[in-house]
């Protein structure tokens, strides 16, 4: 049994775990299992393709709700952008979900526990142990804590205006005095790449990168309020 798991995941979230089974299974990597053959652990990667399918039907029926004006092009394209390595990384470190980890000493070694890839399995596999525990409704429960707000704060929109919004949500926590800052720029006039980063009261707390200043802007305003909410 993972300890800490069942008694995080009650505090932060309200769920109470009726079969651990199904999560020591989530959360446990085959370099943990080869190190332990007389365990008979299983490891996570049939649970993550569950939880990517599962994954795949939530968002889905959520944008088609959300959006009715949306032609199907769009609702996939930010379907996409929703539903894939970056993003699901993102959320696992949001959720803690890589300090629950089962590891072979190896992989621990190589800081796997940071690895984008192996995060965005983990919240994959954990989404499917929590539908196979739960059923639909817990994990639509579960993502509309977690996933759904990141539309409104416009992480997977590239024409939602990042740069307001993590002006309104920095006034809403206090003073704030952004600022904006060429870190730098390459290539030819015709294909200028930037990249900026913004401060706040002095401080860095994003940057990002595109083919025009503007772009650059927009793209280090979304890297912070990534960081506001994650750290948040």
């Amino acid at each position: 049994m993972i300890v800490g798991l069942a008694q995080y995941l009650k505090e932060k979230y309200g769920i109470t775990i009726n079969n651990m089974d199904y999560y020591d299974v989530a959360f446990t990597h085959k370099s943990y299992v080869n190190e332990h053959p007389h365990e008979k652990l299983d490891f996570y990667e049939r649970t993550e393709f569950l939880g990517d399918a599962v994954m795949q039907l939530c968002v889905s029926e959520y944008l088609f709700k959300k959006y009715p004006d949306k032609r199907e092009g769009e609702l996939s394209k930010l379907r996409a952008a929703m539903v894939c390595e970056d993003s699901f990384s993102k959320f696992a470190i949001e959720c803690r979900f890589d300090e629950f980890i089962r590891l072979g000493k190896g992989e621990e070694k190589n800081n796997a526990r940071r690895r984008p890839s192996l995060l965005c399995d983990i919240f994959e596999a954990f989404i499917g142990a929590l539908y196979l525990d739960q059923g639909k409704p817990a994990v639509e429960t579960f993502i509309n804590q977690v996933v759904f707000p990141k539309i409104e704060m416009g992480w997977f929109d590239p024409s939602f205006d990042h740069k307001a919004a993590l002006q309104e949500h920095l006034q809403q926590n206090g003073q704030c005095e952004l600022e904006y800052r060429e870190v730098w720029s390459k290539g030819p006039d015709n294909n200028r790449t930037y990249k900026m980063k913004v401060l706040n009261n002095g401080d860095e707390i994003g940057e990002g990168v595109g083919h025009s200043k503007k772009a650059a802007e927009q793209a280090a305003a979304l890297n912070a309020l990534k960081k506001l909410q994650i750290e948040g």
